[in-house]
């Protein structure tokens, strides 16, 4: 319970009547054993859902009554109202009608009827009206002597029109796409882009007009407006292309616009040929390296299984045997060559990577992926064993692509006879282009275990040779991230350093320098930040960069720029300043004993240790790392992989840890990026995410952290922090993050139900740590403020209530504070439980007693509350209380007096009230008058 939840245990008004009439007709339905009786239950409780704006249930109950009593007109009168508010105005009509021609003298009928045909009407002439404005807007975007601004006004019309479901009809009815078929060939980027965001708007979450657009203006229009050079257009066609992919696969799945979609064929007709379209563009030289780049991110989200339980990967396996060798086509791209391929941008390499490891990894049998490995070793041969150099390199280039995605079958390709060989001896080459390419397949190489050793020995004399004597900046960043990977072999073991001391720290003050340069284009910037990646294992080295506020910044505007490919090493780099990655704490008997063996005992730098990284915390947060961990997850690129997701999660959970910086990533936006990395995550990076939510839900206010509907998002991740496979410490703030959810509102507790978080809330009730079983009593206080959940105790055959009083006995001034309070509020909405507490354990009274006796003004309170409700409730109750010494505190209490509450003083009195007017006890008034009367 939060703080402000303690002072609001007292009763306070329950939800409305309304929705416990609706479960008073509930419970009656299922004991009604006659059509009539039903009919009229049916009714009811339609009329309730109406009340309740429930409108699908008000039609739904009403249909039901009907189907019982076809003649009930009452009935009929709201299931015609129902129908009015769901828009669905003709079968209103006639419901309305029938019901005037059965009581024509009803003025609540013909009130309906009248206000039904007048919004017939209107409707009538707001379609003709929208026909009329779709055919001007049309007019006007396609008549090229027009005003510029008149067709500006026109393009944003159509496409705000688009969005709703009447305007999007409409459009579709009105030859609509053959229109906008003419303005995508239009030559302006303006108009290009209203007919996008029209189509956009005609295809999301409609499946049958999604397949009549597909076949009406054909993939290949589509694919060459996304192949073509401007970025912006390319873009939008590109969400146009996945808003269809969606509509035509999720269409059936979740309730969508069109009635028609039941009696569809099966849609992959179309998804294939999408598919064959996307992969055309690959090796096509007259698609843009933007649009490529926008067809494999389609190709990566569409392709592979969402999730490995879906057994069936047939997609998957068709995309591998029609297209891996056309996507291989963009891996073996080497630009700087004269036809070398296919026009790619900085980032191609990075997401062709993805997109083959993520093939890769859905494939299910060894089988499946011999064949893979098998189609990407023919296709590296193919290049390599040809005589021209150029050759060569498309294949070297390749297995470098291979190395960065399915490491295993860059491995393989990389050990195939000569290839080391000839990347080692390429590496000497006095062509730039044929070094770059060289070095950058012995760096991918190194960081693969199988290679390490060979590497180690015969690549390190030859990197520091191009290091020093290249006189080609290119060149040098690359040689020196291939020391650096090199150097780190030891990651963060102290006590392993592959160089010797002190030249870790001088190749990372190069690393900065390049970082720091300007001049240098972004992807020689980028492989910077790739050494820093590998040397911030060190601790020295990780003090140094946090020093460098100029490095910082440049390495933060790097993350937000367009370059895409640097996504991953930022993150590596940060997860390692922040020691955010996962440390195992060696037993200690264990090293003893390693030691004793003369085994090698990894060792802590003792610039690790938390006093260290709380202020490399505080620099990073000082030059606005938030910021660009927020532009991070913000991109739509294939690079932006699971692992890199993880390594964003991992850094705002430490960023998160002290309680006085979590104001400072909330306003940087923090909050917000942390809820789609809770749910797109690694399963490591999901637990991270929602663990950083539940730290700034539990300090910071929930409606300011998460404005909106978004504070909704934040139910689902806290509710999986639920779980045995997460902490005691992840549990706990889970608990206390829900305690505060619970508090805010009535919306927010039936989110936290339709979670089905309550049963998890109640087991840990049962915890033996003492911290997380009081947060989760603090929890369930807040959330029996819903009827649900007054419902769980109202039940029988089981022990909550028991529990709850037994707690309120308890040692433990948390948990008594949450188990009374929520008895308090539980015996104040559903007054039929005050009854069972003296059925849940024989100590009843004396844990009352002691509430009542607390030296704790906020047990004293709920205790006096709880003996109110129980009197309130039933008069043999007050009985058994007067009778004890229940009171003799409560008169004492009704005193008042220094140090005692007016709150408690006030219930207290209500108490002897009540026993007043049961007749138990005497007035005082009563008894001095007797006094005064007597002889």
């Amino acid at each position: 319970m939060s703080s402000r939840d303690y002072d609001s245990f007292s009763p306070t008004p329950g939800p409305c009547n309304i929705q416990g009439a609706v479960c008073c007709y509930t419970r009656a339905l299922k004991l009604s054993d006659t059509q009539a009786e039903s009919a009229v239950l049916y009714r009811n409780r339609s009329a309730c859902y109406l009340k309740l704006e429930e409108y699908n249930k008000a039609e739904a109950d009403a249909s039901k009554a009907l189907d019982n009593d076809p003649g009930d007109v009452k009935a009929r009168f709201r299931r015609a109202q129902a129908f009015q508010k769901l828009g669905r105005l003709d079968q209103a009509f006639l419901d309305a009608q029938r019901c005037a021609q059965l009581e024509p003298k009803n003025k609540a009928f013909q009130d309906l009827l009248r206000q039904l045909g007048a919004q017939i009407q209107q409707k009538v002439m707001c379609l003709n009206s929208t026909d009329a404005r779709v055919q001007q807007m049309f007019s006007l975007l396609l008549d090229g002597s027009a005003n510029e601004s008149d067709r500006q006004k026109a393009a944003q019309n159509l496409v705000v029109l688009s969005r709703e479901d009447a305007g999007a009809e409409q459009i579709f009815r009105n030859d609509g796409v053959k229109l906008i078929q003419k303005l995508l060939q239009s030559k302006q980027e303006d108009v290009v882009l209203s007919a996008l965001r029209t189509l956009v708007g005609l295809c999301t979450g409609h499946q049958s007009r999604t397949m009549a657009i597909v076949n009406e203006l054909g993939m290949e229009q589509l694919c060459a407006v996304m192949g073509s050079g401007a970025s912006t257009v390319s873009l939008a066609a590109c969400h146009l292309l996945q808003v269809m992919f969606e509509a035509l696969t999720e269409g059936m799945k979740r309730e969508i616009r069109g009635k028609d979609e039941a009696i569809l064929p099966e849609p992959s007709k179309e998804l294939r040929s999408m598919l064959r379209h996307l992969l055309e563009m690959m090796p096509a030289a007259n698609v843009s390296g933007p649009g490529r780049d926008n067809a494999i991110n389609l190709l990566v989200k569409q392709v592979p299984r969402k999730s490995l339980k879906n057994p069936d990967n047939s997609l998957t396996l068709w995309v591998i045997d029609q297209g891996l060798k056309k996507i291989l086509e963009v891996a073996g791209t080497v630009p700087e060559l004269s036809g070398g391929g296919p026009p790619l941008t900085d980032n191609s390499h990075m997401s062709c990577s993805v997109l083959l490891s993520k093939l890769y990894d859905d494939l299910k049998s060894d089988n499946e992926r011999e064949n893979f490995n098998k189609l990407c070793e023919e296709y590296v041969q193919q290049y390599f064993s040809r005589s021209g150099l150029d050759a060569k390199l498309r294949a070297i280039q390749t297995v470098s692509v291979l190395l960065q995605g399915p490491s295993d079958v860059g491995n393989r390709t990389l050990e195939m006879s000569g290839m080391i060989d000839a990347v080692i001896s390429l590496c000497a080459s006095e062509d730039v282009t044929h070094q770059q390419v060289a070095v950058e397949a012995l760096i991918h190489a190194a960081g693969k275990a199988k290679r390490a050793s060979f590497i180690t020995a015969n690549g390190v004399a030859l990197l520091k040779d191009l290091y020093k004597k290249s006189e080609n900046d290119r060149i040098r960043v690359r040689a020196l991230v291939g020391l650096c990977k090199l150097g780190s072999a030891g990651g963060t073991d102290f006590s392993m350093k592959q160089f010797a001391e002190g030249s870790t720290l001088k190749l990372a003050k190069q690393c900065r320098k390049w970082l720091c340069n300007e001049s240098l284009p972004p992807t020689s910037r980028r492989w910077s930040v790739e050494g820093l990646a590998y040397l911030t294992f060190d601790a020295d080295v990780k003090e140094d960069l946090v020093e460098d506020k100029n490095a910082l910044l440049a390495m933060c505007e790097l993350a937000k720029s367009e370059d895409k490919t640097v996504l991953f090493a930022v993150g590596s780099t940060l997860v390692n300043c922040t020691n955010s990655y996962e440390v195992e704490k060696p037993d200690p008997q264990m090293v003893e004993l390693a030691k004793y063996a003369k085994q090698h005992v990894p060792e802590e730098h003792p610039k690790d240790a938390p006093s260290y990284v709380e202020k490399r915390l505080g620099k990073l947060l000082e030059a606005g790392v938030v910021s660009a961990l927020v532009c991070m997850v913000k991109q739509e690129s294939p690079a932006l992989t699971e692992a890199c997701r993880e390594c964003i999660a991992r850094v705002f959970l430490a960023l998160v840890e002290r309680q006085q910086d979590r104001g400072t990533v909330v306003a940087q936006g923090g909050g917000k990026a942390l809820i789609p990395l809770a749910s797109d995550n690694t399963d490591v990076g999901k637990i991270k995410a929602a663990q950083a939510l539940a730290k700034i839900t539990i300090t910071s206010n929930p409606e300011i952290a998460f404005p909106g509907e978004r504070i909704y998002e934040v139910v689902r991740p806290l509710n999986s922090l639920l779980s045995l496979e997460c902490t005691l410490l992840q549990n706990f703030e889970a608990l206390m993050a829900l305690t505060n959810l619970a508090g805010i509102s009535e919306r927010l507790r039936q989110k936290i139900i339709k979670e089905k978080a309550v049963p998890k809330i109640e087991g840990y009730m049962f915890e033996e740590h003492e911290l997380v079983r009081a947060s989760a009593t603090e929890c369930m206080c807040n959330l029996v403020l819903s009827t649900e959940v007054q419902k769980l105790y109202l039940a029988t055959g089981n022990d909550r209530l028991k529990l709850l009083v037994l707690y309120c006995g308890e040692e433990d001034e948390r948990l008594r504070k949450a188990a009374a309070g929520t008895l308090a509020m539980l015996t104040a909405e559903q007054p039929e439980l005050c009854a069972r507490i003296p059925g849940t354990t024989t100590h009843w009274l004396e844990i009352v007693q002691a509430l009542l006796l607390s030296e704790i003004s906020d047990l004293r309170h709920r205790g006096v509350v709880i003996v109110h409700n129980m009197m309130q409730a039933e008069k043999s109750l007050a009985d058994t209380l007067m009778e004890s010494e229940v009171l003799e505190i409560l008169s004492v209490l009704a005193k008042g007096g220094e140090g005692m509450p007016a709150a408690v003083a006030k219930v207290a009195q209500n108490c002897l009230d009540k026993a007043v007017e049961y007749n138990i006890i005497k007035s005082r008034e009563g008894k001095e008058n007797r006094e005064g009367t007597e002889p």
